[in-house]
C-alpha cells in the first residue's frame, strides 16, 4: 500500500498488523501487550508503526503522557473487531462444511455467576470440550449491554446474562436463577438494626449503591424509587461500597457469603429487600448458529435441565 492507499485486499500482513493493533489496544498500551503478543515491545511498535504506515495517518500517541487512540485509530479498532469477528466466523464456517467440531468459539458470561451453585456453566464446558477437543474456546466477562451487542454483532457466538429486557434480535433460552439480598457493611448503621421494622420507605432514605446501567438491579431501582447515591461497574465495585459502610447495596447472596462468613456485612431483613434474577443464554435469531455454537448451547441446556 504505497503513500497509504486503501489496499484493494486484506492479506495475511495485514491481518497481523490488525491483530497486533487490537491487542496493544485491548491491553491498554504496547508495554502491557507484551505479555498477551509474545512480543518484545520494540517488535510491537514497529509493527504498529507499520500499519501506520500501509493505511497513511497515525493511530494512537504513546508518550510519556500514556497511551491514546487517535480518532481515526478508534474508527479502525472498531473496524478492526468487525474484520477479525468475520474472519473467524469464516474458518469456523469452514470447520462447518467439514461436518467438524473445529475453530474458535467466543462465550461471553455476566460476572460473578461461578459462585452461584445453581450456574452449571463449569458442566457444560467439560462435556463440551470432550465433545470438540479441537475447539479453542475464548470466555469472555462483560456487562449485559456488552455481551448483548457483542451476540448481535457477532463478536460472541453465545452469552450468558440476566434477563432484564428481550431484544427481538436475539433468542433466549433460560438456564439458572439467582437471589438478590440487600447488605450493609459492618460498621453501617444497619448492621445492628432491627429487620422487622425496615421497610422500603426507610430504604430510600438511605445511600444505596447500585449498577449504573440497565439491568435488574437499576430496573428495581426504579420500581421501588430508590435513589442511587453512588453507582458501580460491576458487583466487585458494589461490594467495596458496601464494605466501607458508607451505603447499602443489592449483591447476589452467594458472592456476599464469603463476607457474610466473616462477619464484614450482612443481609437486611432478607425476606422484604429482595429479587429474583433470570439467567439466560441468548443467541442471534438470524443467521442460524454455527454448529460449534449449537453444540455449546446444547451442552448449557443440558447441564442446567
Amino acid at each position: 500500500m504505497p503513500g497509504g492507499a486503501v489496499p484493494e485486499r486484506v492479506g495475511d500482513v495485514d491481518l497481523r498488523l490488525l491483530r497486533v493493533f487490537k491487542a496493544v489496544v485491548d491491553c491498554g498500551g504496547m508495554a502491557a501487550a507484551e505479555l498477551e503478543l509474545d512480543l518484545a515491545m520494540s517488535t510491537i511498535s514497529r509493527h504498529v508503526k507499520e500499519l501506520e504506515t500501509r493505511l497513511g495517518f497515525v493511530l494512537c500517541r504513546r508518550g510519556r503522557g500514556g497511551f491514546a487512540l487517535t480518532p481515526e485509530g478508534e474508527q479502525l479498532y472498531a473496524a478492526t473487531g468487525q474484520l477479525l469477528a468475520a474472519t473467524e466466523a469464516f474458518r469456523g464456517s469452514l470447520h462447518q462444511i467439514r461436518r467438524r467440531l473445529g475453530g474458535d468459539l467466543h462465550v461471553a458470561v455476566f460476572e460473578k455467576t461461578a459462585s452461584n451453585p445453581a450456574c452449571r456453566i463449569a458442566e457444560a464446558v467439560r462435556a463440551f470440550r470432550q465433545q470438540a477437543p479441537e475447539v479453542t474456546l475464548h470466555m469472555h466477562v462483560g456487562t449485559i449491554a456488552m455481551i448483548e451487542r457483542g451476540v448481535i454483532d457477532g463478536q460472541y457466538h453465545l452469552g450468558v446474562v440476566p434477563e432484564h429486557r428481550r431484544s427481538e434480535s436475539l433468542a433466549y433460552d433460560e438456564l439458572f436463577g439467582e437471589r438478590m439480598l440487600l447488605y450493609a457493611g459492618v460498621s453501617h448503621p444497619w448492621f445492628d438494626a432491627d429487620d422487622a421494622a425496615l421497610d422500603w420507605p426507610d430504604l430510600r432514605a438511605r445511600d444505596l449503591a447500585a449498577l449504573g446501567y440497565h439491568s435488574p438491579n437499576m430496573m428495581l431501582a426504579h420500581e421501588r424509587r430508590l435513589a442511587r447515591a453512588a453507582t458501580a461497574s460491576d458487583q466487585e465495585a458494589v461490594a467495596t461500597l458496601v464494605l466501607s459502610g458508607a451505603y447499602v447495596g443489592f449483591l447476589p447472596d452467594h458472592y456476599a457469603a464469603p463476607f457474610v462468613r466473616d462477619g464484614r456485612m450482612r443481609a437486611v431483613a432478607p425476606g422484604r429487600f429482595n429479587y429474583h434474577c433470570r439467567f439466560s443464554c441468548i443467541r442471534r435469531h438470524a443467521p442460524a448458529p454455527l454448529r460449534v455454537a449449537q453444540a455449546f448451547r446444547d451442552a448449557l441446556l443440558g447441564a442446567h435441565r
